[in-house]
Order: C-alpha cells, then sequence, then structure tokens
C-alpha cells in the first residue's frame, strides 16, 4: 500500500501510479504532504502544476480537486484565472507548494496574453524560475515577455544547477537560447 508522500511524488510525473492509488485511495484525492520545514504542505493537484504536467492535473481536476489558480494558470485556462481573480485579487501573488510563484506556474503555459493579464492584476516575483520554465519548454514569445517585464536574473539556477539558457540549449531550442545570451 502506498504512502500520502509516495502518492504526492506520484502526482508530480507517474500518472499510472496516481490513477492505481487514487482507485486505493480515493479518500486520498486532496490530501495534504507535509514536507516538514522549509517545504511547506503540498497537494497531488498542487504537485502537478508546479511541474507543469498538464495530463495529471486535468486527469485530478476531472476526479474533482479544486481548481486553483497556480493550476488555473499552468493549464492557460483564462476563464478561470479571472474567476479566481473576481473573487480574491491578492491571488494575483499566490504562491503554490514549496512556495513557488505564480509566474512560475503561469510559465508552463506559454501564454502571453495571460501573462500580461496577471501581470497588470498585480503579479510580482517569480521571474527567474518562469523564465527557466519557459526556456525549458520552448516558449519563445513568453521568454521575450518575460525579459521585457521582469528582469529576471540570467544566472539563476534550478534545483538541477541549470540556468535557463543551459535549459533551452539541452531542450534544443536555438532561439531562446540566442534570445537569452543575446
Amino acid at each position: 500500500m502506498a504512502t500520502v508522500r509516495e502518492f504526492v511524488i506520484a502526482a508530480h510525473g507517474n500518472l499510472e501510479a496516481v490513477q492505481t492509488i487514487l482507485a486505493e485511495q480515493p479518500d486520498w484525492l486532496n490530501v495534504e504532504f507535509d514536507w516538514g520545514p522549509g517545504g511547506g504542505t503540498e497537494t497531488p493537484i498542487q504537485a502537478a502544476a508546479h511541474v507543469g504536467n498538464r495530463e495529471i492535473a486535468t486527469y485530478l481536476l476531472a476526479q474533482g480537486a479544486p481548481l486553483e489558480i497556480y493550476t488555473a494558470a499552468m493549464l492557460g485556462d483564462k476563464a478561470a484565472v479571472e474567476r479566481i481573480l473576481a473573487d480574491d485579487p491578492s491571488q494575483a501573488n499566490a504562491l503554490g507548494a514549496h512556495g513557488i510563484p505564480l509566474m512560475a506556474h503561469l510559465a508552463f503555459s506559454g501564454d502571453v496574453a495571460l501573462a500580461q493579464l496577471l501581470y497588470e492584476r498585480g503579479m510580482r516575483g517569480g521571474g527567474s524560475v518562469a523564465l527557466a520554465h519557459a526556456a525549458q519548454a520552448g516558449h519563445a514569445d513568453l521568454v521575450r515577455w518575460l525579459l521585457a517585464n521582469t528582469a529576471p536574473d540570467l544566472s539563476w539556477q534550478n534545483y538541477q544547477g541549470k540556468t535557463a539558457v543551459e535549459l533551452a540549449a539541452e531542450a534544443g531550442h536555438d532561439e531562446i537560447v540566442a534570445l537569452l545570451e543575446g
């Protein structure tokens, strides 16, 4: 039998495990795992959202997981983002699991119009991590927007010690490498 920790870890990237565990433990759909001091809590949908896993996020939403602003932004769901902001404008600066800023979640969508909307509504912070996500995913237009609007730290490194330009190069996104080195 899986543990809550194993379930939340699976929600980062293993759809088959998520489906299996949720079938065995349906009451775990919105369970929170506490990572301890400095790590905060994390639900399965938050795990999928902060790594940009659309497939798992969509599956969990279909099972009844709540649609939070981070997940809506990651999915590029402008209507949901606007609804959430109408109810609570402070959500423009919401932090997801592990304190990850909304802008970092948004970067997975590649949606420049949504980035601009959130920016106009007050979204700030997270430009460097957002740039790394957008560069790795090949979202050149969003990379341009982030460079123009967020003053990201180009020397920022992800948990693997890699910069945005290194991530773009590894993924074969030459246009983005040129933008970042230019």
